[in-house]
């Protein structure tokens, strides 16, 4: 039978474009099961079309549109009182025979798989629009755990369907504009992980968009009480790299929530001895994290998985997974952490917790105890109460900002709150004091959900006092300058953002941010699986993001500089890379560009370049070649790009990385096949030193001032300059170093480019530099170089 017209699916018959037979949930332990190489608990889903014949053959639909007609979900009361009246309908339907006799039958078949008769299960609900990258309806729909027996599962599917009019999932669904009859529901029956510990992880900080490092969040018990934020979990940090534990945080936990042998679960004491004990071993948040990264690799996005870790054979298993929603939108303007600002000691400090999502604002306290009087919030209030459910969505969304006592960074009120852009801090009775007891209703604070402060009153930063008659507001002023200063940049979201800054353009646009935030998979691997557009498109997306807020000023974009080992971590590359010993010195750069093992994946990246300037017309886009070894490799590669209409011109620009001493040694020669430089000081002094730039070893050797590197920067200016060349630099020295910015300068440098947080300082520095050039010059009693910087 065809998938869409099954009632029923085993999860090795899913994969994760079934989300409209199956919703989310399902369809993501299927392609779990199918496609990685993870342990999921076996199990089976009824599909949409069984939930449409269920609510076709008892003539539901006709009811519930007209007890939803006129519905304003904005009214809490009105609200709760429509969706407990459909879900009530719901429930005195009875459920087709066939398809209870369906369910039951895979029921029977499901405890033949795993040898066991009457298995436990959970029951989970899947709705089928959930868990899209714009759409996030996780936990808005019913869990049922430790449930057995063919009437009882039965029983819990229909519940699932009804729990699809919960108040919060109809809220949600209202304000996302879906169609309440449009969505379906989708009922997984898995294997029951009778869990000693269990909990959360996403692949990505979930308060900041770091993604370096793997989040896992754990508990005593049932994962639901970590969810619900019952409890405070402990929280492990795993570099994603290298799977190294990277930092602990153990909580104290005096409930857990268990399964009871004869079924359903209870609330019991955690024994005293176990209370302040890790809930994992280190060898099981390793195993965690390395499962996180398979997941994060296959789905090529960032994940949220929920794991659970079975008494009986301390065996790790992952329950679900899902796109994480915030994140993987770069919604940063909403979401990213707010700059910074200095604790005074006048602010008294009333409670501290977890920051789960970032922001600073003031406002009027009103402390909840009870979800009866959610009605009783208003708009712009400080919402503090011990732990939010999905139940409280509407009332969260009127808030100003949320402070729980308990929960992690991967709670209910946690996960909203980023969702929602509302400063949120959670735990607090973890780190000290719970909020709602501590903090009097209807008082004012400022929170400082950045660090996760509570602070006494309404705290205004200190503004210099002047008298009316004298008020005056100034632009900052930045002094033009001979030598231009750029900007490096990453991440395209972040050009609208920096292109206010006073920069000259981007000296150094790194392509790389592109693939591993958006693409995530490897060229060749999209070549050979027939879709090498997603490489042009999504390059050529990022790329015009950055030109088109930097026009008219000029954008030097560098060609991927990966290396092999970095190239493998995304999907598919483990076939096209090879294991190398020293990647940093091996497969990079320029000789990947005409390697035949490479060269249509670089033809890609031409494209795309292509596609910006003409398609999009943007035409201040240049490029770089990074890693260039020898002259014969530079002269391949620009013929390569002319080959794909990218020849140099007059507003076409090829700029080479100068960072092999080969560089400078032969810039005569590779002036011919370029327009300019930008000096990698970085790899630069390594090579030129002698010295793994990444080896705390020999750190102490390694130094962009010393004389060797100082006389090869001077060498490149020189010969550059005599064919009309320009120089530039993109390492962080002349930000770090002002007596490295001067010898630059006075070396004759056309620019230096440098992060975004040090661009204003860096143009005021360069101008009084060439100030001082200026008045030496004019005096003639200028300092005299102490050193010989001749090659």
């Amino acid at each position: 039978m065809e998938k869409e017209k099954a009632f029923l699916l085993w999860f090795d018959q899913l994969e994760r474009k079934d989300v409209a037979i199956a919703g989310g949930k399902s369809s993501s332990l299927g392609e779990l099961t199918s496609h990685v190489d993870v342990p999921v608990p076996y199990g089976f889903a009824t599909t949409a079309c069984a939930y449409r014949y269920f609510f076709e053959k008892t003539g539901l639909y006709e009811k519930i549109k007209a007890l939803i007609a006129g519905l304003d979900v904005d009214n809490s009361a009105q609200l709760r009182e429509v969706c407990a009246k459909v879900r009530q309908a719901i429930m005195d339907e009875e459920m087709p025979q066939d398809l209870q006799d369906l369910i039951a039958q895979a029921y029977k078949e499901l405890g033949e798989k795993v040898g066991q008769a009457d298995p436990f299960v959970a029951v989970r609900s899947s709705a089928t629009a959930e868990d899209l990258p714009d759409a996030s309806f996780a936990g808005q729909q019913d869990t049922y755990l430790n449930v057995k027996g063919a009437e009882t599962i039965v029983a819990k599917v229909k519940e699932c369907y009804a729990s699809c009019f919960t108040d919060r999932a109809v809220y949600y669904r209202e304000k996302q504009g879906f169609d309440h009859l449009d969505v379906a529901l989708s009922a997984a029956v898995q294997m029951m992980v009778f869990s000693k510990a269990a909990g959360v992880m996403f692949t990505v900080n979930v308060a900041t968009g770091d993604d370096k490092n793997i989040l896992i969040e754990g508990a005593w018990g049932l994962g639901e009480y970590v969810v619900q934020g019952t409890v405070t979990p402990d929280n492990y940090t795993v570099n994603k790299a290298t799977c190294e534990i990277v930092e602990k945080n153990v909580n104290a936990q005096d409930i857990k929530l268990i399964r009871k042998a004869d079924g359903d679960c209870e609330e019991v004491v955690v024994p005293l001895d176990e209370q302040n004990e890790q809930k994992l071993t280190d060898e099981q948040i390793k195993q965690l994290a390395e499962c996180a990264k398979k997941i994060e690799a296959h789905y090529g996005c960032y994940m949220d998985m929920e794991w659970g870790v079975d008494e009986r054979d301390n065996k790790v298993y992952i329950l679900q997974a899902r796109p994480e929603t915030v994140w993987s939108r770069r919604n940063k303007e909403n979401g990213a952490p707010k700059e910074e600002k200095k604790v005074t000691t006048d602010r008294k400090v009333i409670v501290k917790g977890l920051p789960a999502s970032p922001g600073n604002v003031a406002g009027r306290v009103h402390v909840i105890l009870d979800p009866s009087h959610i009605d009783e919030f208003k708009e712009g209030e400080i919402l503090v109460t011990e732990m939010t459910a999905p139940d409280w969505v509407p009332a969260m969304k009127k808030a100003k900002a949320i402070v729980t006592d308990s929960g992690g960074m991967t709670c209910h009120a946690s996960i909203v709150s980023r969702e929602l852009g509302i400063p949120c801090i959670v735990g607090t009775k973890s780190r000290g004091e719970a909020a709602t007891t501590t903090i009097p209703d209807g008082t004012d604070v400022t929170i400082d959900a950045t660090h996760g402060v509570v602070y006494e009153g309404i705290i205004e930063e200190p503004k210099a006092e002047q008298p009316a008659q004298q008020v005056v507001a100034a632009a900052e002023y930045f002094p033009p300058t001979g030598t231009k200063i750029y900007m490096n940049l990453g991440d395209p979201e972040l050009a609208e953002k920096y292109a206010t800054l006073p920069c000259d353009g981007i000296g150094l646009m790194r392509e790389e941010f592109i693939w591993t935030t958006y693409i995530h998979e490897h060229p060749l691997y999209l070549i050979k699986i027939g879709q090498p557009e997603k490489v042009v498109d999504q390059l050529a997306e990022g790329i015009r993001q950055v030109c088109q807020a930097m026009a008219p000023r000029p954008v030097t974009m560098r060609f991927s500089d990966f290396k092999s080992s970095e190239y493998r971590d995304l999907k598919g590359g483990d076939e096209f890379e090879p294991n190398e010993p020293s990647a940093l010195l091996g497969w990079r750069g320029a000789s990947r560009y005409y390697d035949p093992k490479y060269i249509e994946a670089f033809k890609l990246e031409c494209m795309a370049v292509r596609k910006v300037r003409e398609e999009f017309g943007l035409k201040n886009l240049n490029v770089m070649i990074p890693f260039c070894r020898n002259v014969e490799e530079c002269e391949k590669v620009t013929k390569i790009m002319a080959d794909c209409g990218l020849s140099r011109g007059k507003d076409f620009k090829v700029w080479l990385m100068a960072e092999i001493p080969s560089n400078i040694i032969l810039a005569d020669q590779f002036n011919k096949f370029v327009d300019g430089y930008s000096i990698g000081s970085n790899d630069l002094t390594m090579l030129v030193l002698g010295c793994d730039r990444d080896n705390d070893t020999v750190s102490h050797i390694y130094d962009e001032r010393n004389l060797a590197v100082r006389r090869a920067i001077r060498h490149l200016i020189e010969v550059a300059h005599k064919d009309g060349k320009t120089v530039s630099i993109c390492g962080q020295a002349p930000s770090v170093y002002p007596e490295f910015c001067e010898f630059l300068i006075k070396s004759g440098i056309d620019s230096m480019s440098v992060n975004p947080d040090t661009v204003k300082f860096t143009k005021k520095l360069a101008a009084q530099i060439e100030q001082r050039i200026m008045m030496d010059a004019l005096t003639g009693k200028g300092r005299q170089e102490v050193e010989d910087l001749n090659w």
